[in-house]
């Protein structure tokens, strides 16, 4: 059984400083490095290591940038054929400043991801149909992804949409999605419900699962994830751990939830593996440079149960 993945590539230039600037401010110091990112391969990348056959469907350009991302997909055993390259646009490229606490701030020039079009969907159309889940997020362009999730609804690919960056998205695609994970401001933004609590979670799930979504799971950061199904609603514990940078955080618990879900796992299950592969991800630097193996993820969900006891 396979995931396919479609999505962005970015590469991601990283400023790690002592906090983030004010605007206008310049602040001089800090450690600089580059590594892969943008939010389709963050979770691809995320979802091969915790155990996952993936199938990555994506456009970068044909650029130093994007030579340096099909070898780094490779090297994590996630299949490229359906990942294209662009003559005229140049590959996506993050840049993420990361506080001493954790915080970021990020902006992204999309570069090719921004071409990734409705025929490049068609052209994977073999990929989606035999895939037990289709992951998506919302870097590249609405047309593509709506195409996606339609193909793979009439051919029973589980869609799982992580709705970020956060923009207003159609009923039509949400009557599409088997699991939607927005996380609070997604979830305020998609709804116009203040978040504020696990209440207000809770009353944003159910009102996109009345606009057609099957399961909707709100990630709430360290607190855990809100999960709200036709059997009801439920709260899943997180794990609190020493944040040093929460870029991918996100990215993280998608890719390791797509997985745990492809083998099975029961949906609150699924949720507490992903927000294990989350919680791992925050205390490592960098985007898929955190993401964390499928046997350090069963470790710490092992080392969490003992000191429960």
């Amino acid at each position: 059984m396979t995931i396919a993945v479609l999505g962005s590539y970015n590469t991601d230039l990283i400023v790690s400083l002592e906090r983030l600037p004010r605007p206008g401010e310049t602040i001089l110091g800090g450690r600089f490095q580059i590594a892969g990112g943008g939010k389709g391969a963050n979770q691809a990348v995320a979802a091969a290591r915790a155990g996952g056959q993936i199938r990555f469907i994506a456009r970068i350009g044909r650029d130093s940038f994007g030579d340096r991302a099909i070898a780094a997909l490779r090297k994590e055993g996630i299949e490229v054929s359906h990942v294209s390259r662009d003559a005229r646009s140049p590959s996506g490229v993050a840049l993420i400043l990361v506080g001493q606490e954790g915080e970021n701030s990020i902006a992204v020039a999309s570069g090719a991801n921004a071409r990734l079009t409705v025929s490049h969907v068609r052209a994977a159309r073999q990929a989606i149909e035999t895939a037990e889940i289709l992951l998506l997020q919302l870097e590249t362009p609405l047309a593509s992804i709506e195409a996606a999730a339609r193909l793979a609804a009439r051919c029973g690919t589980r869609v799982v949409l992580n709705p970020a960056p956060a923009c207003p998205l159609p009923d039509d695609l949400l009557r599409q999605v088997s699991i939607l994970t927005p996380n609070e401001s997604e979830a305020e933004m998609l709804t116009g419900i203040r978040q504020k609590s696990i209440a207000t979670a809770e009353r944003a799930a159910l009102k996109l699962r009345r606009r057609g979504v099957q399961t909707v799971i709100v990630t709430l950061g360290a607190r855990g994830a809100l999960v709200a199904s036709a059997a009801g609603t439920a709260f899943v514990r997180g794990f609190v751990v020493k944040a040093v940078d929460t870029t991918a955080a996100g990215d993280t618990f998608n890719g390791a939830l797509a997985v745990a879900l492809m083998e099975g796992q029961p949906l609150e299950t699924a949720v507490q593996f992903a927000n294990a592969a989350a919680a791992l991800s925050v205390t490592r630097r960098g985007a898929q440079t955190s993401a964390p193996a499928r046997k350090a993820i069963n470790a710490f969900l092992r080392g969490r149960k003992l000191q429960r006891r």
